[in-house]
């Protein structure tokens, strides 16, 4: 007879990441895995695209220049500032943007007045 492993509880998280050293910026989703062992103690698995890796919020790389000062914001922070007031020509639509860190962080400065 077969033993059927008991089925693993995820969840499913998305972050945007800022380097603050280069500027670059970059949308991740995981898939967190939640294990029991034998004993009951309890592990935590992260999975982006297909592969283990470490917690993004235990001390994140920054995949252009290897930098570990970035900040870590919700989901959609990247691609709201890529599309905010910027139209996209048909040229663009396939390129890749590259943009600075301080168009990341423009929505999030408070006027003074």
């Amino acid at each position: 007879m077969t033993e059927i492993a008991p089925a693993v509880p995820v969840a499913h998280e998305s972050y945007s990441f800022a380097c603050m050293h280069c500027g670059h910026g970059w949308e991740q989703s995981y898939v967190i895995e939640h294990h029991r062992d034998a004993e009951g103690r309890r592990s935590v698995t992260y999975v982006a695209d297909g592969h283990k890796v470490p917690s993004p919020l235990s001390r994140p790389l920054c995949e252009n220049c290897d930098s570990r000062v970035v900040r870590i914001m919700r989901a959609g922070q990247v691609a709201l500032v890529l599309n905010a007031d910027r139209p996209r020509t048909g040229q663009e639509s396939g390129d890749r943007h590259r943009w600075h860190l301080s168009d990341l962080l423009h929505p999030f400065h408070r006027k003074a007045g």
